[in-house]
């Protein structure tokens, strides 16, 4: 009994050796430091909860907190949307390849191509605009990453749009390992199209929508792709998030210990929201 206890660990020790390697060692430290005054040139003294005061009366990281956990708005839009493009998708077509690859192009587009795309789609004299004019639907062109109100809701769509194709596929998966047996039984008892999805189809989906959903709203708070390359935290520091305010400290300034004392902070929101979903979202059945 104990050899076949150990032999699964025998088969993870290579992951796990990595993972100690280049992912726990690193957060651990990391940790640890968030609590110095950790500097290239000067000796590491302990200093407690001196970065976190720091940080916490810092407008910019306040800001950019609330911009972080303003990004889960877009989570169920994207659970929802995915899902959606999923069932549409989900269908013996003609072509129906060609679209599905169509919907997860966004997921391998490089952000780098991405920001240079919708810099240009958000232009004031970009293509939105010209639509939008030429629909009379505004009277002057927006500045859509120019406007402090209106930058991070257009960010926040870009991050939608990256985010469909990726969950999309992982909802076809589910989808397409429904049992055939179940609808064909719920139609022979008479059942709707709208009520299979809904009694049949959604409950057998549960733990993928618990996936994506812990996914998506991890995605979200740790969101700095789409804010470096399109608007670099601005106007007026109006787009800054958890995370960009860690990399604007650490990486531009070089105050190593603040960026190690937000990273800190923004991963335990990151927790905190993972147990609560794993807490209501998890399948039926399951304790």
């Amino acid at each position: 009994m104990t050899r076949r206890a150990l032999l699964p660990w025998l088969f993870l020790a290579p992951a796990l050796a990595l993972l100690a390697v280049f992912s726990f060692w690193p957060v651990a430290f990391g940790s640890w430091l968030a609590f110095t005054d950790y500097s290239l040139i000067r000796p590491t003294h302990w200093v407690g909860l001196d970065n976190f005061r720091a940080i916490f009366e810092n407008e910019m990281f306040v800001t950019g907190l609330k911009n972080s956990l303003a990004f889960l708005l877009i989570v169920p839009c994207v659970q929802v949307g995915a899902l959606g493009l999923a069932v549409l998708v989900n269908n013996r077509l003609p072509g129906i390849r060609l679209f599905r690859a169509a919907f997860y192009v966004p997921v391998v587009t490089t952000v780098s191509v991405v920001g240079i795309m919708w810099g240009f789609m958000f232009h004031e004299q970009g293509a939105l605009n010209y639509v939008l004019l030429a629909m009379h639907v505004v009277g002057a062109p927006v500045g859509w990453l120019s406007n402090d109100t209106l930058a991070l809701f257009s960010i926040m769509f870009v991050t939608l749009w990256r985010g469909l194709g990726w969950y999309m596929v992982m909802y076809l998966a589910a989808l397409q390992a429904v049992p055939a047996d179940m609808q064909e039984a719920a139609i022979l008892d008479g059942a709707t199209r709208w009520q299979r999805f809904w009694k049949i189809t959604v409950p057998m989906l549960r733990p993928t929508i618990m996936v994506c959903t812990i996914l998506s709203v991890l995605a979200a708070l740790k969101a700095y792709q789409e804010v470096d390359v399109l608007t670099q935290g601005g106007p007026m520091n109006s787009t800054f998030t958890g995370l960009y305010y860690a990399y604007d400290q650490g990486l531009k300034h070089l105050k190593l210990p603040r960026a190690l004392a937000a990273s800190f902070v923004v991963s335990l929101f990151c927790v905190a929201i993972a147990v609560l979903c794993l807490r209501y979202i998890k399948p039926r059945g399951q304790q």
